[in-house]
């Protein structure tokens, strides 16, 4: 069976299951008031407004039921119907009621997405369930396997994803062909939840987050800083290598920036309040390209000038609802490695290769090798919201497939996700999941430099308009750390960890040598620690292993003798005595090659 045919027919069996499982609901609360139930990756959802909060009792009974559906065999038939019909059918549904006040519209789907098409009000109905949906769904019951069937667990979600709206209990399930799929899946969850960035942060003495310091902002600890420093230290060096310059700016601007940059009329709902100084109004900046702009401006450029590449670790803010903060994917101010080109309409092409080649190999350097693209550009339907020509949009996006074009790169060309200012690549890295997160990010903008009427000098002494690209590399400082923990489950390759060694006295009469080895290593530019407390060796081992520290050394009456140590990795394996030498020299090659261990 082919790939493509396979996820439809999975697709069908997941949306046929939230089908099943709204009726199973039903069944128990009468009175529920239904909300959407579509298919996802991993499964399906359906949303329920209750009279009561579920507990783990009432998912089993769910369950059990769903099964005895499914092997009662009813078929999924498709009808259309009118609006008078739906309005009837659906009288006691409030909230089907206003999807298909949406449908009428031309607005939504029936699972509440917006939508261009011909309104056309379906229903599917098995058994006695009926739901306004145009499916797709397997054709009987009996194709779901009950014994791949499983519900998951229960959130809170806000009616349309608008926190003013009322909160109804998700119920979250997955379906499969096999019951081996739907164990080797419920294993790989087992993994993520032992990954979550969220519990190791907190385990490993990295970050914080604090209510009373405000929602969605990330406090970095010594051991988190230390990771920080590195990958800071390290972006900044092969920025230089690339013909990076570096550069600082403010935290705010004052709002007619902002007005003329264009993101109070495209992306005021992801920023903060004004904040009134003197009676002028000013904004926490959500992106840094203004300031970039206002420091190209203060002088006449000529073509000898350009390229500009001039990158930043610019701190950000943007408004994320509360219901949507995740850890560190998901804050409400963050460190963007942001860059910006500037450079004439004959350097595009080659400057965007140029960020592509870059993007990947500093991925690479970061330990991911498998990635997905996406060329996003602008939704025909939808223009209003995107600035500039249909001339200008054209020869930015074909620039930009060029140069996937130029390394042989597949991508999926995505209507309607461009910035409003022009189309971009975005470069999703794959964990060690499988799971694909967005980092890169490289947008090419015609409309900021015709804004704030950018100019340069051609050979021939007549003014011109310089192209401008915008490039984040890994995304955000705080995403890319919560990506990272995930990826190594907190175990970081040797130059990321925060402590790269521990010393390990036997008995209070090798502390001193302990602490001998300790400077030495220090010397030798490694990031070492003394556990020198009163606890057991086998416990300051374990210790250790929790901590997730690559190497542990542990010295007594024969290491002191020799002059050795006697090394433990956090992996099980026990090399054994080896001199403080040979040992530098290993750990430095370790970080050198950027290798786990």
């Amino acid at each position: 069976m082919g790939e493509e045919h396979q996820n439809d027919r999975l697709l069908r069996i997941r949306h046929s299951a939230s089908h099943v499982m709204a009726q199973a609901v039903l069944e128990k609360f009468p009175g529920a008031k239904l909300g959407i139930g579509p298919a996802i990756d991993t499964g399906f959802y359906y949303d329920f407004d209750l009279p009561r909060p579920l507990t783990p009792e009432d998912l089993a009974d769910i369950e059990a039921r769903m099964r005895q559906i499914i092997t009662e065999g009813y078929d999924f038939v498709y009808q259309e119907i009118t609006e008078d019909d739906a309005r009837r059918l659906f009288a006691d549904q409030p909230y089907k009621l206003e999807l298909i006040d949406g449908i009428v519209a031309g607005g939504v789907d029936e699972d509440g997405n917006p939508t261009q098409e011909r309104p056309v009000l379906s229903i599917y109905r098995h058994g006695p369930f009926v739901d306004l949906c145009r499916g797709p769904h397997v054709s009987n019951t009996r194709e779901i396997n009950p014994d791949a069937v499983t519900l998951l667990n229960v959130a809170g979600a806000y009616w349309r994803g608008d926190e003013h709206r009322p909160m109804l209990q998700r119920i979250y399930g997955t379906a499969w062909e096999t019951p081996k799929e739907l164990e080797e899946f419920l294993a790989w969850l087992e993994e993520v939840e032992k990954r979550d960035h969220r519990r190791l942060i907190k385990e490993l003495d990295l970050i914080s987050f604090h209510e009373e310091g405000g929602a969605g902002l990330a406090y970095w600890h010594p051991k988190g800083a230390r990771i920080r420093q590195v990958i800071e230290e390290h972006w900044r060096a092969r920025h230089r290598e690339g013909g990076y310059e570096l550069v600082y700016t403010p935290h705010i601007g004052r709002a007619q920036l902002w007005e003329r940059s264009g993101h109070l009329r495209f992306y005021k709902d992801n920023m903060y309040a004004p904040i009134d100084i003197e009676g002028i109004q000013y904004y926490l900046k959500p992106m840094n390209c203004p300031f970039h702009i206002l420091i190209y401006k203060t002088r006449l450029r000529s073509y000898r000038d350009l390229p500009l590449r001039w990158a930043e670790l610019g701190t950000v803010y943007r408004y994320e609802r509360s219901g949507v903060l995740h850890g560190l994917l998901r804050v409400r101010g963050f460190t963007q490695d942001d860059a910006h080109i500037f450079c004439t309409p004959e350097q595009i092409e080659d400057e965007i290769l140029g960020v592509l080649d870059f993007s990947l190999s500093m991925l690479r350097d970061f330990g991911f090798e498998n990635y997905q693209i996406e060329l996003s550009v602008r939704d025909p339907r939808r223009l209003e919201e995107f600035a500039g020509s249909d001339e200008m949009w054209q020869q930015a996006e074909a620039s930009l497939v060029k140069a996937l074009e130029a390394r042989n790169l597949s991508y999926k060309r995505i209507e309607g996700e461009a910035v409003f200012y022009g189309p971009k690549i975005d470069i999703k890295i794959k964990d060690a999941l499988g799971r694909a997160w967005q980092c890169t990010t490289i947008q090419f903008d015609f409309n900021v430099p015709e804004r704030f009427d950018l100019t340069y000098r051609d050979r021939d002494g007549q003014d011109r308009r310089p192209y401008m690209v915008h490039r984040a590399l890994l995304g955000s400082l705080e995403r890319f750390f919560g990506v990272l923990v995930e990826h190594y489950a907190g175990a970081f390759p040797v130059w990321l960890a925060p402590v790269q060694a521990v010393v390990i006295p036997i008995a209070d009469r090798h502390a001193d040598y302990a602490w001998e080895v300790a400077r030495r290593l220090r010397a030798a530019g490694l990031r070492v620690e003394v556990n020198d407390s009163p606890e057991r060796m086998q416990a300051k081992i374990r210790d250790a292993q929790m901590e997730k520290i690559p190497y542990m050394l542990v010295v007594g009456d024969r290491e002191m003798e020799e002059g050795t140590v006697n090394l433990r990795r956090r992996d099980g394996e026990v090399p054994g005595a080896m001199s403080v030498e040979a040992f530098i020299a290993m750990a430095q090659e370790a970080v050198r090659e950027r290798r786990l261990l």
